[in-house]
Order: structure tokens, then sequence, then C-alpha cells
């Protein structure tokens, strides 16, 4: 009976820690947003961090192994606090990176810094699990070329029967008694057949004729369209790698997107954030990241910038250009609408060389305006509008057109 009894205090006290386990787990579930976390990642630390690898900073995979939460909160709010306190680890850090300065963010709460290592390691799940599916992928990519050269073995077998018919048409011919002809002797003898009767030659006029119209038509439409442009810039600069490997927010380079008319050319002071320390692309070598150097005066060398130097101006060619008489402001869609980058300029993330995404027409903006829906709950913007809108269209679906998305004067001056 006393056994019994054992037996059932220890299920329950077993039972009872599984309950508190699972408390816990729901309590930082709840503080922890990975979406949230994703965002202050890559607007505060990836210009100098990467998940997987070295950048300016160490690389964060596996770092909530190595630390303690309370030491990481610590060392993000306020790394130069924790140094001044004689905490070891952060001193050696400190040194073996040179004693350069990693930001503070004392604005950020516990909450938001465990959102960000949720995200790190949420991340390097993901980038494991990536890695270990290239063998998949390099298989899906040698299937698609095994199609490709199958299709080239169709063509050339069908070329090889339809040379072996013209040699037996020629044949029987020629055992007849018959001249031979070659395939494209066959060809010219069935033109003059067709162009003796007048309703295929009428036919054919047409439509030669709505081609014609078509093709000018559609060249005309295209004046003044520059979508697909792609100028060649004096530095060779990868979005590809910044953007896309490298997971460096657009509104870190473009900062001036989410307070201003015009999202902004960086300036070279900008680039050398980075390239104080990193002194060699992974395509180009150093080439292109000389050419920063050269504009600001910097030696790689020696790690410091010239004295007295003529500091030059890099003259990027714009990509994106609106004629005189259209207005448009970047901060009233980026930080009002939370319009994405890539909306209007497509997945710069993957482009090697930026080129004009979209076609930035007139019926372009407006297609825009009559689909996109405002979300009025969500927006604190349009908080006061929301009762009257919904007062006024009665559960219709609020688009930007209905706060006077298409009113003239809101595009042209």
């Amino acid at each position: 009976m006393v056994r019994q009894l054992a037996l059932f205090q220890t299920k329950k006290s077993s039972f009872l820690l599984f309950i508190i386990f699972l408390m816990n787990v729901v309590v930082v579930s709840a503080q922890v947003d990975l979406e949230h976390g994703e965002k202050l990642y890559k607007a505060n630390c990836a210009s100098c961090h990467k998940i997987d690898k070295k950048l300016i900073g160490p690389a964060l995979q596996g770092v909530t192994e190595k630390r303690s939460q309370e030491w990481l909160i610590k060392w993000i709010r306020n790394n130069v606090e924790l140094r001044a306190s004689g905490d070891q680890d952060a001193i050696q850090i400190f040194e073996e990176y040179n004693g350069s300065l990693m930001n503070v963010y004392p604005q950020f709460s516990d909450d938001d810094i465990l959102s960000v290592l949720a995200y790190v390691d949420n991340a390097a799940i993901e980038i494991a699990s990536s890695q270990a599916n290239v063998t998949q992928l390099v298989g899906e990519e040698v299937i698609e070329s095994d199609n490709t050269f199958k299709l080239l073995i169709i063509a050339l077998v069908l070329l090889v029967i339809a040379s072996l018919l013209a040699k037996i048409k020629n044949t029987l011919k020629h055992t007849q008694g018959q001249e031979t002809t070659t395939l494209l002797e066959d060809a010219g003898g069935y033109l003059q057949i067709v162009t003796k009767n007048k309703k295929i030659v009428t036919l054919t006029v047409i439509l030669l004729a709505v081609f014609v119209v078509n093709g000018a038509w559609n060249f005309l439409i295209g004046i003044g369209v520059s979508q697909g442009y792609q100028p060649v810039q004096p530095i060779a600069f990868s979005h590809e790698v910044h953007a896309g490997q490298n997971g460096i927010d657009c509104n870190y380079c473009h900062s001036s997107a989410r307070h201003s008319k015009t999202a902004g050319i960086p300036s070279v002071n900008v680039c050398m954030n980075c390239h104080t320390y990193i002194q060699e692309g992974p395509i180009t070598g150093t080439k292109e990241i000389q050419k920063i150097y050269d504009a600001i005066g910097f030696d790689p060398k020696t790690g410091e910038y010239i004295e007295g130097y003529n500091q030059q101006t890099i003259k990027w060619v714009k990509v994106h250009n609106l004629p005189d008489l259209a207005y448009f402001n970047h901060s009233q869609h980026v930080n009002v609408a939370g319009v994405e980058c890539q909306t209007c300029h497509g997945p710069v993330e993957e482009m090697e060389e930026v080129y004009q995404f979209a076609e930035l027409t007139m019926n372009w903006c407006i297609d825009c305006h009559r689909t996109t829906e405002i979300k009025t709950l969500e927006n604190p913007y349009y908080e006061e509008l929301h009762k009257d809108l919904i007062e006024k269209y009665h559960g219709q679906t609020i688009t930007v057109d209905k706060i006077g998305g298409l009113e003239c004067g809101k595009c042209h001056y």
C-alpha cells in the first residue's frame, strides 16, 4: 500500500512538472514573435551579421546554445555597459574583433531581443534544411537538362525521318522514270498552287495587315515605357549579394524612403560602414570595392582614411524615371501604406544588376489603386476614417481609389 501511494505521488509530481513545462512553453511562445524578430534583425543586425557565415561580426548560428539568454539580452541591449561591468566574455569578444564597436539597443525590450534570437534559431534550422536538400535540387536540375536533351533528340529523329521519306519518294520517282525533286522545289510548287487561289491570297493579305497594325499599335503604346531598362553602373554593385545573400534590409541603404518623397541613393559613408572591414567581394574580388575607396579616400592596407584627400561622387545611373508631371511619394507608400519595395521594384534581392521591373505607367498605378485593399483596422493612419468608410461603403472592400486614390491632383501637379 505504501509502495502504491509513493508511486501515485511520483506520477502526480511528474504530471505537475509536465504541466508547468507546458505553461512555460506557452508563456515563452507568447512573448516571441518570429515575424517581428525578422524585421528587427533585417533592420538592425543584417548589415553586420549573417546567420551561417562571419561578416563584420561573427555568425549567429548556435549563439543561443553558447550563451545564456540573460547574458545575450544584456549584450545586445548594451554591450558597452556589459564590458564596463567586468564581464570577461564581453571583453574577450571585444578584443577578438580588434575593438570594433557594436551598436547598442537600449530601446529593445526583452521580448524584442527574444524575438530576434528566436528568428536567428529558426533561420539557422532553415539554412541547415536547405543545405540538406542541395542534392535533391541538383537532381531536379539534372532532370530538367535531361528533358531538354530529349527534345533535341526528338527533333533530330524527326529530321532524319523527313530526310528518309524524301529519299524514298525520289527513289520511287526514279524507278518510274520520273524526274526527282528536292524538298525546296516541292515547297515552291506548293506555293505556286496557293498563289493561284484568290481566297487564300485574300485571307493571307488580311492576316498580314492585322499583324502589321497590331505590331504598330504595340510599338506606339510602348513609347516612354522603360520596363526592363538596365543601365550599366559605375560600380558593379550586386543587390543579390547584399539584399539577398546577406539579407540587408532595403531601408538600411535607402533610409529616406521612410520619410521622404525619394528613396535616395546611399552616400559612400553608408558603404564604408561595412567595407571598412569587408575588403573583398565574392564575385569581383577587390576590383569594385576599390572604386569605393578611390571615391572616399581610404587606404585598405592601413585601414585609415587619407588625410586631405579630394573626395569624389560616385555617379550612379538612375534606373526608375517618372515623367516630371507625375508625383510619387515613397514615404506615403512605404511608411503609411506599408507597401513592400518588391511590389514596385520586383525581386531586387535576386537581381545581380538592377533593372526596371514594372511598367510604372499611369494605367499600372491606377490598377494598383483599384485593387489594393486598405486594412483600416490594422493601420493607425486610417483609424479615424474607419467608421466613416464602413458606413459609406456598407461592408464593401475598401480600396485605395475609395479614399481619393484616383483624384488627378494626388499624382499630378
